[in-house]
């Protein structure tokens, strides 16, 4: 009788754990150990910027270093949303989120804050309470913007004649660097935008409408390129064209992100400038989380160290250091 008791004891101690899942009396996680996190990006090959961002978050979230990683990429916000109430319905520890538009997110982050999930922003910032995550480590994108267009500015030009492509609309990096433009363009009876459309971060897209501008016939003396794929296929269309660009020719280029091949382009002279955008947030985020799971108050926002680089000024140096 002894022994069936004991082995009745036992067996309620066993349903007992299993209840409580992996947590011991202490609430902390037991099982494999590993954090549970659900990240959410762009798609990788939107950009060379994208790529390491992509490449970053790879490295830093592994089984070796404590994570049970799952990936989800889409430029489209609302693909981003449904995926990121799946992530809480399988339970995360954490959301890292890198949103394709800043609006729409509220119920999602509620929904999340409610299961007990932490969310932390990287990369972009969203329109959101920000008490609805716990930090976020961003870029300051209208801070680029008017870095670069402080830096147009700077050229004096009698006239800007600017084709102006922009990234996915509603992003936070089109917003940010097409609102500085746009506000300069609107005082200044000298600044024109000849053409302002999307390309959607794409090298082919931008290259279509530099040309559409070209077979026109309008004049244009500068392209404002909000990435450096955009920028690069702007030139293509310049290069077809013979239309000479870059320090010593006709069009000013200028672009976003820092990718090697752009800062190559600009110590060759090619491009004029090019805005640093840093995609290396995941060390950042690591640090974020390993002091939560101490229990440890954390920065609310980190905004990324970025810079501009000028075609007359930039070494080799810089392009090894600074280059993605």
């Amino acid at each position: 009788m002894k022994k069936i008791v004991a082995l009745m004891l036992v067996a309620v101690m066993v349903l007992a754990l299993v209840a409580c899942g992996d947590k011991g009396e202490d609430g902390e996680k037991k099982g494999d150990g590993l954090i549970k996190v659900g990240i959410i990006n762009n798609d990788p090959n939107e950009s060379g910027y994208r790529t390491a961002n992509v490449n970053d978050l790879k490295n830093t979230f592994t089984k070796a270093n404590g994570y049970e990683a799952s990936f989800f990429y889409s430029l489209k916000n609302e693909e981003q949303i449904a995926q990121a109430d799946k992530f809480i319905t399988d339970e995360v520890d954490y959301l890292l989120i890198s949103a394709a538009g800043t609006a729409g997110w509220d119920a999602t982050l509620k929904k999340a804050k409610e299961a007990g999930i932490k969310v932390i922003l990287f990369d972009r910032t969203i329109d959101a309470d920000a008490s609805l995550y716990e930090a976020s480590i961003v870029s300051d994108m209208a801070k680029e913007g008017q870095t670069a267009v402080d830096w147009l500015k700077g050229k004096n030009l009698e006239t800007y004649n600017i084709i102006h492509i922009q990234g996915a609309m509603g992003s936070a990096a089109q917003i940010g660097r097409s609102g500085a433009l746009d506000t300069e363009v609107a005082a200044n009876a000298n600044w024109n935008i000849v053409v302002q459309q999307t390309a959607e971060w794409s090298a082919d897209k931008a290259e279509e409408i530099v040309q559409s501008v070209i077979n026109s016939g309008e004049s244009f003396n500068v392209i404002y390129a909000e990435n450096d794929d955009m920028a690069k296929g702007a030139m293509a269309a310049l290069d077809k064209a013979g239309i000479t660009h870059g320090k010593d020719g006709d069009v000013i280029i200028m672009g976003y992100d820092c990718n090697t091949y752009a800062l190559e382009y600009l110590l060759k002279g090619d491009w004029n400038y090019d805005g640093q955008c840093n995609p290396f947030q995941a060390g950042y985020l690591d640090d974020i989380i390993k002091k939560l799971e101490k229990g440890e108050s954390v920065q609310k926002t980190i905004i990324m160290d970025e810079k501009g680089f000028d075609c007359e000024t930039i070494t080799e140096d810089d392009v090894k250091k600074y280059g993605i």
